[in-house]
């Protein structure tokens, strides 16, 4: 998958907006690099993050994670970060739209830094006997 490039800018308050491709049994890697308002890399160093998705809803519904992403700092220096997802995780999500949001904490701080759409694929054929 290819990198996906974030602007940032904390004291805007709105995520950045990216949809999600995911096929079910499958590892899944979506690469980010996040940069400010100027165009340079955002520095995560201390930072923290985290990432849940849940399956697309009506108004008013509840709603349970039904996968946690991992996130991981490729480089926080360089604003760069991996969210995934291992073959077992995906497998066991059902076929549809989901929703998901990327959350970064730097001390008592929380930002929704991107969210969107996720359309989760499964398998659809297999192999000739």
């Amino acid at each position: 998958m290819a990198t996906k490039k974030i602007t940032f800018d904390p004291e805007s308050g709105v995520p950045y907006g990216s949809n999600l491709t995911i096929y079910g049994g499958s590892n899944f890697n979506a690469y980010f690099e996040v940069v400010d308002t100027s165009n340079a890399a955002f520095n995560f160093t201390g930072w923290t993050a985290s990432s849940q998705m849940v399956k697309s809803t009506g108004a008013g519904a509840t709603t349970v994670a039904d996968a946690t992403f991992m996130i991981g700092f490729t480089s926080a220096y360089d604003g760069k970060f991996i969210s995934s997802l291992t073959s077992a995780a995906t497998t066991s999500l059902s076929e549809g739209r989901y929703m998901y949001n990327i959350l970064v904490s730097s001390g008592t701080t929380t930002y929704n830094l991107a969210n969107g759409n996720v359309l989760v694929y499964q398998g659809i054929s297999s192999a000739p006997s």
